[in-house]
């Protein structure tokens, strides 16, 4: 099975620890770490691979994934 990586999670924790850092520095840790989730899931999400836009190489990229799959 093969599985794409997804960045969200990772944008996640990362948003709240860097959150959690600026609540304790401001001294409102609620509203921080909610922004920091809040940043960290955009740019998470906005993390993600291009897809191709030549068909050539879109039928390339697809032929190594159908043997990757064999393996």
């Amino acid at each position: 099975m093969n599985r794409k990586p997804k960045y969200a999670g990772l944008g996640i924790a990362l948003g709240a620890a860097l959150g959690a850092v600026a609540g304790v520095i401001a001294g409102n840790m609620g509203v921080w770490l909610a922004i920091g989730v809040a940043i960290g899931l955009v740019i998470g999400l906005s993390s993600r691979r291009k897809s191709t836009e030549c068909p050539q190489c879109e039928a390339i990229h697809r032929g190594h994934e159908l043997g990757s799959r064999a393996n």
